[in-house]
């Protein structure tokens, strides 16, 4: 990618080179892999980690302590933690020359793969007794089926189909085309918006219910660089509905107020805004 000279990322980089036909596999991968993918950090013993970590556990209820409530990922010295300073307004651009789909296509399939893997370095804290439901503030997910029936799900449930449903399609040549000649089908944005939909859910319920466990692995700054790019490119294209993203509009703000201006898109009765009232009611999507 010419536009992209001069430009680097610690390895994997947060955008990919032209798509390939690849096989992508969805598995739990150890807090000590992913740094080193990135950068070099201080290695600790499994043992370290769970003392640390004992604490900040949520209750077996599903109920969150009190202090992780006060939305530990909104403090200043957290919002800082970044991996790159470049300005993702400018990266998520469609290239002159560069086809829609294909530029649709070659991001949200690497999205995935980082979310997949951001999720994967918590997912021994993510249970069925920690996260008994797929929650985020006040609003809970359930998940629809083939069928459209709703179904109720505990967290690492809910993920786990998110990722095998977005592994699926992107691996499907019909509607993830990666030889030549082949075309996207007609209802391919629709699916590129439901995917990112599902996506943002799994980064949300990150910061929501695992903000402190990644913190402790030394993570916040990956995780706000991949939430930084993933929320520009999608408004960049408008795949995310605003109402679905008004629940995380205060990080937003804060993350994405100095990389291209992104403003909350909620419709200014506090809902997304996180306002004493906000917590007195519980959603279902």
């Amino acid at each position: 990618m010419d536009w992209l000279m001069g430009f680097q990322l610690p390895a994997p980089a947060l955008f990919s080179a032209p798509r390939t036909e690849q096989k992508i596999t969805h598995c739990p991968v150890s807090h000590s892999r992913f740094c080193s993918c990135w950068t070099d950090r201080p290695s600790r013993t499994r043992s370290e980690w769970h003392g640390w970590l004992r604490k900040s556990k949520a209750k077996p209820n599903g109920k969150k302590p009190a202090a992780e409530e006060r939305k530990a990922y909104l403090e200043p010295e957290h919002t800082k933690a970044r991996i790159t300073d470049f300005q993702f307004k400018e990266l998520v651009v469609l290239p002159r020359e560069i086809d829609l789909n294909e530029w649709l296509a070659s991001n949200t399939t690497t999205f995935f793969h980082h979310i997949n893997l951001q999720y994967s370095t918590i997912s021994e804290f993510c249970t069925g007794e920690t996260c008994q439901t797929m929650a985020v503030c006040n609003t809970q997910y359930y998940w629809y089926d083939e069928r459209g029936k709703k179904v109720k799900c505990t967290a690492p449930q809910y993920v786990d189909f998110v990722m095998s449903s977005v592994q699926k399609l992107v691996t499907d040549e019909d509607v993830f085309p990666t030889k030549y000649g082949r075309e996207f089908p007609s209802s391919f944005e629709s699916l590129v918006r439901k995917i990112c939909r599902h996506l943002f859910h799994v980064l949300a319920h990150i910061y929501w219910a695992h903000f402190k466990e990644t913190l402790a692995l030394e993570l916040h700054g990956h995780l706000n660089t991949l939430y930084v790019h993933f929320i520009l490119f999608a408004r960049e294209f408008n795949l995310l509905d605003p109402k679905e993203t008004a629940i995380m509009d205060d990080l937003t703000e804060v993350l994405c107020s100095g990389a291209g201006g992104v403003h909350s898109g909620g419709s200014g009765d506090g809902a997304g805004s996180g306002g004493p009232g906000a917590q007195n009611h519980v959603k279902e999507r």
